[in-house]
């Protein structure tokens, strides 16, 4: 965390508060100047006090203070709940002599229990003494709760521009969004629409392709900042993002390989032979921050409660985007497939049961071909194969292992991320809160 590039204009902090016990739990990030903002939030019904005042905060374009406390989620607390989030922006916004519009405040831990409000005061009235210098290492430490490391990337770019990430999540862990919060900070130039649609754009292809428990949180919270502090030009992008999303584009994007886990800084290469329509500065930004999106979210997963293996899923040969994502979807929440995962177990009749239950979607099971790694595991109904079980079990052994899914009904391919199933994730999870 030590090298991590730090983006001009940004301070952060985390200590201890004394909400729940001795370990790090109130951190902040703090801008010079407000800076243009974007969020994505939960999708769940019963939303966090937190994630409601921050959809207030972040509609106005901009924000300069991110306010964070764990061990309490400050979810389904009430009106007492939903003031204490709404003090916390008040008494951050008094303590460094800004507006409580401009600050968005975060809360993550055990649902229905109110984190203590005297102790959120005392915390937030100290940040001028706390916030003496980009200590982004104790902010990330702070946010945790059942993760077992801090999760940060970042990136100099030769724009002259840093973009910075930080995130935690470990269970509660699906496909639109999951129990994380994450920030990504830069001193780009940008407006909040433009913000917006990028990060929407990362976010689709990130964090809302990872699962570890297929429960959606309550507080999950994604933002993306640009203060302007680089001094560079304003970026400008297309109306649409969409024609970046191709399986030669995305390769284009995000560069091959993508970063080794734990390793916090990366280099975006500059080479730019598409498309015309967008400058290098711009899709150098681009890349690097939906390289740090699915850094972060790759990140999660590998974190996820009592996991020991990670899986990635790739769907080609789909009928269209939307088709590729309810099979993905179906494959990476099944419980069967994340205990085969566990068990080192290439039992094919797993996949393509998740497969054949995605009931608004036609198939074709004699042409479904099915990999393990490089390896042809199941190559379409009634069609018989002699595949190197000892290979195969090989595969499954791996930290990593790799599932490829050829529907062979058109072009289209989405990648998806997730964690094994284990005991230890039960254990884990039935202790939770005592």
């Amino acid at each position: 965390m030590s090298q991590l590039p730090i983006p001009s204009g940004y301070l952060a902090c985390g200590w201890n508060a004394g909400i729940k016990d001795s370990t790090l739990d109130f951190g902040c990030i703090h801008s010079s100047r407000p800076a243009d903002a974007a969020a994505v939030f939960t999708r769940n019904q019963f939303p966090g006090n937190p994630v409601i005042v921050g959809r207030e905060h972040v509609s106005g374009g901009r924000l300069q203070t991110i306010v964070v406390n764990s061990k309490n989620s400050n979810v389904a607390t009430g009106p007492a709940g939903l003031e204490l989030a709404r003090n916390m922006c008040r008494w951050t916004a008094g303590a460094l002599n800004i507006d409580e519009s401009l600050v968005l405040p975060s809360s993550t831990g055990v649902i229905g229990r109110m984190p203590p409000a005297d102790r959120l005061e005392t915390a937030c009235k100290e940040l001028p003494q706390k916030l003496t210098s980009p200590d982004f290492a104790s902010f990330s430490q702070a946010i945790m709760t059942t993760d077992a490391f801090p999760k940060a990337r970042g990136y100099e770019l030769e724009s002259g521009i840093t973009v910075l990430g930080i995130a935690k999540g470990a269970g509660m862990i699906e496909p639109n969004m999951a129990t994380m919060l994450s920030y990504i900070v830069s001193d780009a130039t940008m407006d909040s629409a433009d913000l917006s649609r990028l990060l929407r754009f990362c976010v689709n292809r990130s964090f809302n392709r990872i699962s570890v428990d297929s429960d959606t949180s309550t507080s999950d919270t994604v933002v993306l900042l640009a203060n302007g502090a680089a001094g560079r030009p304003p970026f400008r992008f297309p109306s649409s993002l969409e024609s970046l999303w191709s399986e030669q584009s995305l390769e284009t994007i995000l560069g091959d390989p993508l970063p080794a886990p734990g390793e916090g800084v990366d280099r975006v290469e500059r080479s730019n032979p598409w498309p015309d329509h967008i400058g290098e500065d711009e899709l150098e930004f681009i890349r690097a921050v939906l390289r740090t999106c699915i850094y972060l979210s790759r990140e999660i997963v590998r974190d996820g409660e009592g996991a020991s293996r990670f899986f990635e899923v790739l769907i080609v040969g789909a009928r269209s985007r939307e088709s590729a994502y309810k099979f993905g979807r179906s494959l990476i929440n099944s419980p069967l497939i994340k205990t085969a995962v566990h068990g080192a177990d290439p039992n094919w009749g797993r996949f393509i049961m998740a497969i054949g239950k995605v009931f608004d979607e036609s198939i074709k099971p004699d042409q479904i071909k099915i990999y393990a790694g490089d390896q042809l595991l199941f190559a379409g109904a009634g069609k018989e194969i002699n595949p190197d079980l000892k290979k195969l079990k090989q595969h499954f052994q791996q930290p990593e292992v790799r599932i490829k899914v050829d529907l062979d009904m058109g072009t289209q391919f989405e990648r998806f991320w997730a964690s094994d199933l284990t005991a230890d994730y039960v254990r884990l999870n039935a202790d939770y809160t005592t």
